[in-house]
């Protein structure tokens, strides 16, 4: 009989062909020199010495074709060490493009594999195709990173002569108006700004003002194609790549202070309770000019009396003041009708100008950020319900909760801690946000762990629907021009409906599809990023004499992985060094428990004491020990 599965190598020369989680058949050493770690092939199952082993007879899929790898160099002769842990050897290579004079072992290149020994080839070979960085620079972590998921590693490359301002539309001269901005002190792409009011009624008139790129990129132009393909500014420890160039993002677009900029404003009206009055609501094209450029923490150590800053004039306190008055109003609105974001901390590297590590602290979120995420997410749902009245399409994010599925298993899981709630239920939007209030009232990690594990995954799509993460029937962000695609699409729509001229086209399943995937492979390459960066920073520092607290965040049958609450590095805690009788032990990934000799030992959202044994800069991984 012929079976397929994927290919998973060992220390040892043999292998195994894994069918599923459960079956695995054994591979000889001299048959894994015809294939890869990763390939999926179909093998010929036999027996030998009264054991079943497989042997490979067609590549259905390679698992190299087009890799990050380390140059070798061997006389004249190029070979390529693919950058994956179990890849161990080193794959002769022909070079079709021009590497420095000073090329040398080590440096790092792209390549693709163009002989599989399985497709008949009498050796594995490859194709340098791109230089990507000498091993001595210390970009190596991002620029490797970016080329691995075929991401830009610069800003746009644009003409100057390629950016003009070609919008015609009248707009409504707000410049007078006391617009303030509050972002990160180092913040260039400035792209919302605010204005408050409140009646003599005592309800809130609140105008979000939002940059308006969409004046300077005209549909299907040059610059337009560039953003569509890069769909995100990517923000990376230290480094941001721009989706626009830094002419628009950072200059042109961005609200800096004193500097008359086009906009689309949002004025929005709220009642006393902080509910959005959204036959009130009006959006605009507008000018503004922003009359205080302010930082996170500045406004917060004002707000909360600490700190030296004070606003520079009477005018800009009052609209602290009440920004802040509002931002409290709908928190308390948010938290009764919607849902609220837990507060997770976020890990921040502090790197020198020479992209040196000096250090990774916690940034917690302070009142001021809380006031610009309000007023946000307000302008977003306004957007969205806009968007959905006037032509039932835009880019709108969506979350489903539970599937038909996890939402049985979720039921099971709740009934025993006495949580009665049924499954269609809990997805219903109504019924989501009731189960997730409770599930905040009682403060259960391991359960609110076990529950999130269950929920599907947000999206991009063209169609209205509920984003159950955050409680709300509809939701399409438009505040991000500059660093979004998708919210310049919003714009455009948003635009056809303030002027009424210009036809309303739905974003094409395409659009969406790259907006998906260029969502998907930012983050990967973020948390790349940072785990290159966590093994450099404790590698150097002493790690072996120090003892870190640790959060429990995943276990699988081969151990446990935890995050260092000091700094946020994650780190993997081997099943041998959890307990080093292997009968005696059980990781149960589904339960998310750890059994020794049947007794519960280790769970998952417990903080626990660990001390590192290895950091392995080749592979970006921390192994940790429970003391």
């Amino acid at each position: 009989p012929r079976i397929e599965g994927i290919v998973k190598s060992t220390d040892k020369g043999f292998g195994f062909l894994e069918i599923d989680s459960q079956t695995s058949y054994f591979i000889p050493p001299k048959e894994m020199k015809k294939i890869m770690h990763g390939d999926r092939i179909i093998a010929k199952l036999k027996i030998e010495n009264d054991r079943e082993v497989v042997c490979p007879e067609v590549l259905v899929e390679p698992f190299l074709s087009r890799f990050v790898g380390r140059i070798q160099k061997f006389k004249e002769t190029f070979y390529i060490k693919p950058d994956y842990p179990f890849l161990r050897e080193a794959i002769v290579c022909t070079v079709s493009c021009t590497l420095p004079k000073n090329v040398k072992t080590g440096d790092w290149a792209i390549a693709i594999l163009i002989q599989h020994k399985l497709k008949g080839d009498y050796r594995f070979s490859a194709e340098l195709i791109k230089f990507i960085i000498n091993q001595d620079s210390p970009l190596v972590p991002w620029l490797v990173t970016l080329s691995r998921h075929q991401l830009e590693t610069s800003e746009p490359k644009l003409k100057i002569d390629d950016i003009n301002f070609y919008d015609n539309f009248s707009r409504t001269d707000l410049t007078d108006l006391e617009f303030i901005t509050i972002d990160h002190c180092s913040t260039k792409d400035i792209d919302d700004a605010l204005f408050i009011k409140k009646k003599s009624s005592g309800m809130f008139s609140l105008i979000v003002a939002i940059s308006d790129p969409t004046s300077y990129i005209y549909p299907g132009s040059k610059i337009d194609n560039i953003a569509s393909k890069r769909g995100f500014t990517n923000y990376l420890p230290g480094l941001n790549i721009p989706m626009l160039p830094r002419i628009l993002s950072e200059d042109k677009c961005s609200l800096k202070m004193n500097q008359r900029r086009p906009a689309i404003a949002c004025k929005m009206l709220f009642n006393y309770d902080g509910k959005i009055l959204y036959d009130k609501t009006n959006f605009s094209l507008t000018w503004i000019t922003s009359k205080s450029q302010l930082s996170y923490d500045s406004v917060s150590d004002w707000l909360e009396n600490k700190g030296t800053w004070f606003p520079e004039s009477n005018l800009i306190a009052n609209q602290l003041l009440l920004l802040n008055e509002l931002c409290n109003l709908r928190t308390k609105w948010r938290e009764k009708y919607a849902l609220l974001f837990k507060d997770r901390p976020e890990y921040v590297f502090k790197l020198s100008s020479e992209f040196k590590i000096l250090g990774i602290y916690i940034e917690p979120k302070r009142i001021a950020h809380k006031i610009i995420e309000e007023a946000m997410i307000a302008a977003n749902v306004c957007a969205a319900k806009l968007l959905s009245d006037k032509f039932g399409f835009g880019v709108y994010n969506i979350h489903s909760g539970f599937d038909p599925t996890n939402a049985e298993y979720a039921i099971s899981l709740l009934s025993k801690y006495n949580i009665a709630f049924n499954a269609n239920e809990i997805q219903t939007l109504s019924g989501f946000c009731k189960l997730r209030r409770e599930l905040d009232n009682i403060s259960n990690e391991y359960l609110d762990n076990r529950i999130q594990k269950l929920l599907s995954f947000g999206e991009i799509n063209n169609k209205p629907g509920p984003h159950f993460a955050l409680g709300f029937p509809v939701y399409a962000t438009w505040t991000s021009p500059i660093r979004k695609y998708g919210d310049i699409i919003n714009h455009r729509l948003i635009k056809i409906i303030i002027t009424g001229k210009g036809e309303a086209i739905a974003p094409s399943n395409d659009a969406l599809l790259t907006i998906n995937d260029r969502r998907r492979r930012i983050r990967i390459a973020e948390r790349d990023v940072e785990d290159w960066l966590y093994t450099s920073f404790l590698k150097e520092m002493d790690y072996r004499k120090k003892i870190f607290n640790a959060k429990i965040t995943d276990i699988f049958r081969a151990g446990m992985k935890v995050k260092l609450l000091e700094n946020g590095a994650n780190v993997f805690i081997p099943a041998p060094f959890l307990h080093n009788i292997r009968n005696e032990l059980v990781c149960n990934k589904e339960k998310g428990i750890v059994y020794i000799m049947g007794k519960k030992h280790y769970v998952i959202s417990n903080i626990i004491k660990v001390i590192l044994i290895d950091i392995k800069i080749e592979t970006r991984s921390i192994i940790g020990k429970p003391i």
